[in-house]
């Protein structure tokens, strides 16, 4: 994978130093306790999925360890992926424009 490209949803992961799988559920979300904190993916456990909200993940390209699987990729989510990336490049920006709508 090349630098700063994101994973469709779906994509099946092993973070670093963690001996888990994770599936990639959404991009961007934000820590609700860290608020400047802005993190590349959120995910839920493989193969259990999302059993309660408190269970999402959060982690930054850099702590994938090992991909095990690549979800499914269409023309429409090559496109949006395209725009997350120009967004996530500069999460400066994102972080002040959730704190105007706020």
């Amino acid at each position: 994978m090349k630098e700063n490209n994101y994973f469709p949803l779906g994509t099946v992961v092993t973070l670093k130093d963690d001996i888990k799988t994770f599936m990639i559920i959404g991009y961007a979300p934000m820590d609700s306790i860290e608020k400047n904190q802005v993190y590349d993916y959120s995910a839920c456990l493989y193969p259990e999925g999302l059993l309660s909200a408190d269970q999402i993940l959060m982690f930054n390209h850099e702590d994938i360890e090992k991909v095990k699987y690549i979800g499914y990729e269409d023309e429409e989510s090559d496109t949006f992926l395209k725009k997350l990336k120009d967004l996530l490049n500069n999460k400066e920006q994102l972080l002040q424009e959730t704190e105007k709508n706020q």
